[in-house]
């Protein structure tokens, strides 16, 4: 499915018509960045006042079913188009950018955010935005609207994640069969596991085993806790998976100077920290990121149990 001129006939439309995206994305242009290297890899910081409300979005079933869902077609702003993706989808521009070109891509049904059934649709999205990596935020690590369902889409090669996969030094081999390959990431900040296959089948195989043993780890949980990145290179697909332990770290909560405004979702674990206040972005350094994470992720000990079952 062609899809390149009519994403940016879409983009060029919409910039031109519709007010808000385009001062948003004008302004995207001037925000602060700073980077925070570690041994291998960095992390990037981008101060983005507009994303204050993902990160600050309440996400409990009551505040859920008291609002309106912004991404079902009748409560979407009036002067928001999009382009119809089969077999249910709409590609949407994303009024409150992190990419230089930012796409959400809903479910034209009011259906929950569980990915289960979807890594097909995924890894043909995938296919068919070869300028674009996708995301996905599960219900309890980082979507602001888990009630209905939606995939995320950025500039390709905007993430760090994109380039440490091919030269992180830590990056582990696990599994290599005939026709794909799993790996970890060792000492990376975040416990994360890359599949790299040109076959559907086994990747959708492989995930679905993945996705049963992260459940093992969370039986209570409807859906385990991860983000998953991915893209099509020209010969084959990378999945990437951040398996989690928790949705927001113990500072969003926190009062006054403690507090840290931070949801971090799929594009914080794929190496972009977004930050939406000024404050928060001038107190973050290596030391407050090493906290954040090894709150939000996967224990160590829960990853290795994996691992052994993935080498298995």
């Amino acid at each position: 499915m062609q899809l390149k001129e009519p994403i940016e006939d879409l983009f060029q439309e919409q910039l031109q018509d519709w007010p808000l995206a385009a001062g948003n994305y004008a302004d995207l242009q001037q925000v602060l960045w700073k980077d925070i290297d570690f041994e291998g890899f960095e992390i990037k910081i981008q101060f983005n006042p507009e994303r204050i409300r993902s990160s600050g979005a309440k996400v409990d079933r009551s505040s859920i079913q008291q609002r309106p869902c912004l991404l079902c077609a009748g409560n979407r702003p009036p002067e928001q188009k999009g382009l119809d993706y089969p077999p249910h989808y709409t590609l949407l521009l994303n009024p409150y950018p992190i990419f230089p070109r930012h796409l959400t891509i809903p479910d034209t049904r009011h259906v929950s955010q569980q990915i289960q059934g979807r890594i097909k649709d995924f890894l043909s999205l995938a296919r068919d935005l070869p300028d674009y990596t996708l995301l996905y935020n599960g219900p309890k690590s980082g979507a602001s609207a888990p009630d209905h369902f939606h995939f995320q889409a950025g500039n390709k090669g905007f993430l760090p994640v994109e380039h440490d996969i091919h030269f992180f030094p830590g990056k582990k081999l696990l599994k290599q069969e005939a026709l794909g390959s799993i790996y970890s990431m060792e000492n990376y900040l975040r416990h994360c596991f890359v599949y790299e296959s040109n076959h559907e089948e086994w990747l959708l195989t492989r995930f679905h085993q993945l996705t049963q043993l992260l459940q093992a780890v969370q039986p209570a949980e409807e859906e385990p806790m991860f983000n998953l990145i991915g893209w099509k290179e020209e010969s084959h697909w990378q999945l990437v998976v951040f398996p989690r332990k928790q949705h927001r770290p113990r500072q969003f909560y926190e009062t006054g100077d403690n507090q840290l405004l931070l949801s971090p979702g799929v594009v914080d674990f794929g190496g972009v920290l977004v930050v939406p206040r000024k404050e928060d972005f001038d107190k973050i350094d290596k030391n407050v990121l090493i906290d954040i994470y090894s709150q939000l992720t996967l224990s160590d000990e829960a990853t290795r149990n994996i691992c052994r079952h993935l080498i298995g």
